[in-house]
């Protein structure tokens, strides 16, 4: 067990920018076993969004309150699954070799399709949170968090590693099933609970858990086809399409039906 609480902690290490006990250590093999817990560091992630929103939602605008929320994940993570997102969005856009992506993807500045591409994506995401109930926006946070992790940790399990080095490399060689099953219970477990509790109707949530699957599965395989894997880039990139989905569906559960005569 006290193994376990040291992948964990290694794992908030290196997602967040949160302090961990010296006592912890580090050693390579233990940053890659603590994929594993990647989505429980969802977990953490929102509950210091939903935290933030909570306290700004009795003194400001629901908008504003989103907003901050969002802002406070961004900050939380040192922005590494946006960046993540941008730098797939003008490896693609811009690159038409394996190579050229991967060039490009390296480059840490952020050109047109990545600064667009972000854009749009954080906008979708504050609009899809702001349209939510209020009531709900908490819980729609740990629902996507923990899933989008594990949609990103899904690229580990059943994909190969396209460069020979990188951020993610250490973390990144492989995936027992034995290991993604451990995830696979962080991830699914705060949605769960919140179907349990009456929250949301278990078929928004299976709605949300297909979202989560579709998006790893898009980006999987365009990853695949382009790069013959896939990258830390990539990674990022699946985590943000992958939460933004889960808004998306969870929100689809509070509008009315649409009705064609």
């Amino acid at each position: 067990m006290l193994h376990q609480l040291r992948l964990f902690l290694i794992a908030l290490q290196f997602f967040t920018r949160l302090p961990i006990p010296r006592w912890v250590g580090y050693q390579p093999a233990w940053l890659q076993q603590s994929s594993r817990y990647f989505p429980l560091v969802g977990a953490v992630v929102a509950a210091i969004c939903g935290a933030t929103y909570m306290v700004a939602s009795w003194l400001l605008p629901s908008p504003i309150a989103v907003l901050l929320a969002v802002a406070a994940g961004i900050y939380l993570t040192g922005a590494f699954h946006e960046d993540g997102f941008a730098d797939m969005c003008d490896g693609f856009g811009g690159g038409l070799t394996r190579e050229r992506v991967l060039e490009i993807m390296k480059d840490s500045r952020i050109g047109a399709y990545g600064a667009i591409g972000i854009l749009c994506l954080l906008a979708i995401k504050a609009g899809a949170l702001v349209s939510l109930p209020t009531a709900v926006v908490v819980a729609a946070l740990f629902i996507a968090h923990p899933l989008s992790r594990l949609a990103a940790v899904s690229l580990i399990w059943l994909m190969d590693y396209a460069r020979d080095e990188g951020k993610a490399k250490p973390m990144a060689q492989s995936m027992s099933t034995g290991e993604f099953v451990v995830a696979a219970f962080c991830g699914l477990l705060p949605a769960i609970m919140c179907g349990l509790l009456g929250m949301f109707d278990w078929s928004a949530l299976v709605l949300a858990l297909l979202a989560a699957i579709a998006s790893a599965w898009f980006l999987g395989r365009k990853c695949q086809r382009r790069l013959q894997g896939y990258t830390g880039d990539c990674l990022g990139a699946v985590q943000q399409v992958a939460e933004v989905a889960v808004y998306l569906a969870i929100l689809t559960s509070f509008q009315p039906a649409v009705r064609f005569y």
